[in-house]
This record gives structure tokens, C-alpha cells and sequence, in this order.
């Protein structure tokens, strides 16, 4: 019975080392180009592109209608070679040639205080008018430049970050619990095959970068070998393997914490270097069971999960105050004690007491920040 049992477990490793083969024999023939790697920036600006040429276009004809306002409003200063008067016609296409530098020459300013208009106040608009023109053609070629020297400054700080693959469900939940424990997004990078996934994480304002992460080149572009944390949250467990197995290979010191669908593919994860795995269905089944039986179990098990919602489970250092003390003894909940490498229940006999250099796991209110 335990050979028949251990069948399909071995069965289905088989096929799973058989997918991870042939997908990374796909993977080393596929080109540079067509896997469509980048680095996508968080966005600072709170306009689009195309909102920033459309303002500058409105200012630019703001410009122009001023000025024609003030040339036919001193229209008597002008003289037309063709007729001699100045209508709003002739004003609108004076101001235009003349903002534009063109200067035909048909229309010129003759009297004294159309030629002191001119020098004071339409020579100013006429810079202020190609500031805006060659400005925005400016931006648009210099983006290019200014977008390389943003991932390379990104590149030389980059160091002892969190690196996210997969920015699905589970991968957006867990940048929103990275946030909330204090983890500034500066210090996390998303990676993910979509574009549409990795710009969704640059609208975060997180760094984002679009490409597959079972290939080196991709970890590379998110330094990985500089990360100080892993997680590796993709849709497929094989696509986890091989993502965990890359990771570790470029980083022997970062702690790699893998999401898994299936609980026989635990083994597998852990041998390719992670260091926890999360089975996501196996930990849905058993919360199903648990609200079948107790309902109040399940919501307290959910209010610990969700970060700032009434009770929080963190994990923090002993405080000066706590030191020496029994775990009982202290203002919040301890349920456990990590000693080093070891981690301590509460109900554990060798948990005497607190020392420093001891990290407690305690359940806490959650500090609500109210906004004014």
C-alpha cells in the first residue's frame, strides 16, 4: 500500500522534472530580443505623457493669442505693404510669423510705441513661445538618456532589496504586506513576464522589471545577487523551481521564500533553494476546514494574516525591558522565540526566560493611522 501510495507522487515529480527539461531547452533558443526584457521606473510625474504635450500646446497658443491681442490692440503702429490697415486677420498672422522667427517682412511695426511693444514684450513671448516648442521636442529625445541614467543610478544603490517575481494575486499581496511592515518600495523590485503585470507595477511605484525570470539575464536586471529576500510567486510550480534554482545559483545568502500549488512539489522547492515554501492550496484547504468547524477560528486566523486590520502577527527584537523575564510575563502575546537558529514555542521548557539577541513572535493590535 505505501509503494501504490508514493505512486503518483513519484509519477508526478517525473513529469515535473520532464517540463522543467524541455522549458528551459525552449528557454536557451529563444532570442534576447524576442523575450522583451526592461526596466520600468516608477512614474514621479502625475501627468501622462500625452496630458504634458497637450499643456504645452495650450500654452503655446496662449502665447500666440496674447500677442495678437497686443498687436491689434496697436494696430495704427503697423503698416501692411499689401493694404495698408491691420485687421485681427492681419494681427493673428503677424504675431504668428513673428513668434515663429519666419518675419516675412510684409507687416512691419512702424510707429514708436509698436516698435517699444515689440522689444519688451513680444521678443520675451517669442522666447518664452520656442522655450515651449524646442522644449518639449527636447524631452521627448532626451527621454531615452534620462530613463538609462535612472536605472543606472537605480543599479549603484541598489543593495540588500526584496525581489518579487510574479505580481499576480500573490505577488501583490505580498509587496502590500512588505509596505505595511515598514519595507520602503524603494527597496522592492517586481519581476514578471507581462508587461502589462510589470507596468501595473511601476503605476505602484515600484520598480518593475518585464521579462522571464527562469533565465539569468532577467534575475540580473533586478539584482538578485545583491537582494536580501526572495519571493518567488509565479502561477505554475515548475516555473517556481526553475525560478528558485536561478535565484540561488546568484545568490547563496538570500533568503528565497517560494509559493507552491501542489504540497509534493515541497520537496522539489526546497531542494532547488528555498529556504520556505507556501502551498497555497493545501493552506486554503485547510482554512476551508477550520471555518467549517469554527467559524471564529478561521476569522481570527484571517485577522492575523491581514496586516493592519485588528490583530497582527510580527516577528521583533527582545527589548531591554523584556530581557530576563518569562515570556508571560511580558505586555503582548509571545507564542514564539527565536534563539538563533532555533525557533522556541512558548510552552517549550528551555524557555525560561528572555535573553537578549532573542527575537520574539508576538500578536499585537494593529496601530491604526488615522488621515486628517
Amino acid at each position: 500500500m505505501r509503494d501504490h501510495e508514493r505512486q503518483p507522487v513519484t509519477t508526478s515529480r517525473l513529469s515535473l522534472f520532464k517540463s522543467l527539461w524541455h522549458r528551459r531547452s525552449r528557454l536557451e533558443a529563444r532570442d534576447d530580443a524576442e523575450a522583451g526584457r526592461s526596466i520600468t521606473m516608477p512614474v514621479h510625474s502625475g501627468l501622462p505623457p500625452l496630458q504634458q504635450v497637450l499643456r504645452r500646446l495650450a500654452l503655446a497658443l496662449l502665447v500666440l493669442f496674447v500677442t495678437t491681442l497686443i498687436v491689434y490692440a496697436d494696430h495704427d503702429g503697423y503698416n501692411d505693404n499689401s493694404d495698408g490697415r491691420i485687421d485681427f486677420l492681419d494681427a493673428a498672422y503677424y504675431a504668428t510669423v513673428t513668434l515663429s522667427t519666419t518675419g516675412y517682412g510684409d507687416i512691419t511695426p512702424v510707429g514708436d510705441a509698436a516698435r517699444l511693444i515689440n522689444i519688451l514684450v513680444i521678443t520675451p513671448l517669442r522666447v518664452l513661445f520656442l522655450i515651449i516648442l524646442v522644449g518639449t521636442t527636447l524631452e521627448v529625445l532626451t527621454e531615452r538618456t534620462r530613463q538609462q541614467v535612472r536605472v543606472h543610478r537605480w543599479r549603484t544603490r541598489t543593495r540588500d532589496h526584496v525581489v518579487v517575481v510574479g505580481y499576480g494575486t500573490k505577488g501583490r499581496h505580498a509587496v502590500e504586506t512588505l509596505v505595511g511592515q515598514g519595507i520602503p518600495k524603494e527597496r522592492i523590485v517586481v519581476v514578471d513576464a507581462q508587461r502589462k503585470a510589470a507596468h501595473a507595477a511601476g503605476d505602484d511605484g515600484l520598480v518593475s522589471v518585464t521579462g522571464d525570470a527562469t533565465r539569468q539575464e532577467t534575475l540580473l536586471k533586478a539584482e538578485v545577487p545583491h537582494a536580501a529576500r526572495v519571493i518567488v510567486a509565479p502561477q505554475r510550480d515548475e516555473t517556481a523551481a526553475l525560478v528558485t534554482l536561478t535565484a540561488r545559483q546568484l545568490n547563496r545568502r538570500a533568503t528565497i521564500v517560494t509559493a507552491a500549488r501542489e504540497d509534493e512539489n515541497v520537496p522539489l522547492l526546497k531542494q532547488s533553494g528555498a529556504n520556505t515554501v507556501v502551498t497555497s492550496s493545501s493552506s486554503a484547504g485547510r482554512l476551508l476546514g477550520v471555518s467549517m468547524v469554527s467559524p471564529a477560528v478561521a476569522r481570527t486566523l484571517e485577522d492575523l494574516m491581514t496586516l493592519g486590520s485588528g490583530l497582527d502577527l510580527i516577528e521583533r527584537p527582545v527589548t531591554q525591558h523584556e530581557a530576563g523575564k518569562t515570556p508571560r510575563a511580558c505586555k503582548n502575546l509571545i507564542v514564539a522565540v527565536l534563539r538563533g537558529k532555533e525557533l522556541l514555542d512558548y510552552a517549550d521548557p528551555r524557555l525560561t526566560e528572555l535573553r537578549q539577541g532573542d527575537r520574539v513572535i508576538t500578536v499585537s493590535r494593529a496601530v491604526v493611522t488615522e488621515q486628517t
